[in-house]
């Protein structure tokens, strides 16, 4: 990576309300961030020594980028006629326009069709995916998959051998710029129509249950030890959707329960290697 890229991009962003974004130079600048995020050089968040720190100045490129660009109608692929043709509108292409079978063959993930990757969205080596959709500068590591209907926001970050099932959400965010995506640690399953957001971190080996939805200010609960955790699941965790009792209310009668997320069990690596989701997840 060009080590001037950084400063440039945090120059433009102070000047952003008088800076001439036609200007050539300016474009091809900001446009880096972009091929530099695709191709997986530079990530919007990175992990140092168990912790998760953001890369704001990209985040502000991925901003400033939308100002370089009008909106252009772009299409699936050439066609004699307008049968079988899907056709876009927007500032963004996406990440596979025009690939050829040599490029996939470098690539070398798997894309079923109704698969939507915008550019700027890095996809690993091994990766499969279902009909899905990816955004602006998400993260995607080896031998995952995003099932069918599952989404990841921008700058999310999946790790390895990561299972996001049909019709998870997993959040991202581009603003407020210090705000860290949601981040899904190597070797974890999220189970279908979960909704993981507000830049939840889920730590390596962890199994989330159909229908959990976790943001920053769900509870989540150990059922063995009583202890609450906010916007983090810890390693090796097995979660399912759960409740709190309610509080007594001034009439005397007990008040609505509260969602909770619950830690039924955490196991050690080896477990979670040789035992299925399934049983994981029977209590």
């Amino acid at each position: 990576m060009n080590s001037n890229i950084k400063e440039e991009i945090e120059k433009y962003w102070e000047e952003k309300e008088s800076l001439n974004f036609s200007d050539p130079d300016i474009k091809k600048n900001i446009f880096s961030v972009l091929q530099l995020l695709d191709s997986g050089e530079i990530r919007v968040c990175e992990k140092k020594n168990d912790n998760w720190i953001t890369n704001e100045w990209i985040k502000k490129g991925i901003l400033l980028s939308f100002k370089t660009q009008d909106n252009v109608i772009f299409s699936s692929g050439i066609s004699n006629s307008r049968r079988g043709q899907y056709s876009w509108f927007d500032k963004v292409y996406l990440k596979t326009s025009g690939w050829v079978e040599d490029e996939w063959t470098k690539r070398s993930f798997r894309s079923v069709p109704g698969a939507i990757v915008r550019y700027s969205a890095f996809v690993a080596k091994n990766v499969v995916l279902m009909p899905s959709f990816l955004n602006l500068g998400a993260f995607v590591d080896s031998g995952s998959m995003i099932d069918t209907w599952a989404t990841v926001g921008s700058c999310a970050q999946v790790g390895k051998n990561v299972h996001i099932s049909g019709g998870a959400g997993i959040g991202g965010v581009l603003e407020p710029l210090q705000a860290n995506p949601v981040i899904i640690e190597d070797n974890c399953f999220i189970g279908a129509r979960s909704e993981i957001a507000e830049g939840v971190i889920v730590r390596e080996g962890s199994v989330i249950s159909m229908g959990v939805y976790v943001g920053a200010s769900t509870k989540i609960v150990d059922r063995e030890t009583g202890e609450i955790y906010f916007g983090e699941i810890p390693p090796y965790s097995v979660v399912v959707p759960g409740s709190l009792p309610g509080k007594n209310l001034k009439n005397g009668e007990i008040g609505p329960s509260l969602y909770c997320a619950v830690i039924v069990k955490k196991v050690d690596a080896k477990t979670r290697s040789k035992t299925s989701i399934n049983d994981l997840l029977r209590s």
